[in-house]
């Protein structure tokens, strides 16, 4: 995955982090939820990413 996914991956986890917030000011417990869920997924797409960069520079490919 390339540049793109990595840009793409922040994106979601920046939006994630602007629900939890807004849920947080609205008292909204489903909104905070999805927040934390998609900055989770988030991470873990960007994980996902370290992890293939590291082998691409193991492997050279």
């Amino acid at each position: 995955m390339g540049l793109g996914d990595k840009i793409s991956n922040k994106a979601q986890e920046v939006a994630g982090q602007a629900k939890e917030k807004l849920g947080d000011a609205t008292d909204n417990e489903q909104l905070q939820a999805e927040g934390l869920k998609d900055q989770a997924s988030a991470k873990a797409k960007q994980a996902g990413e370290h992890v293939k960069d590291a082998a691409k520079d193991i492997t050279g490919n």
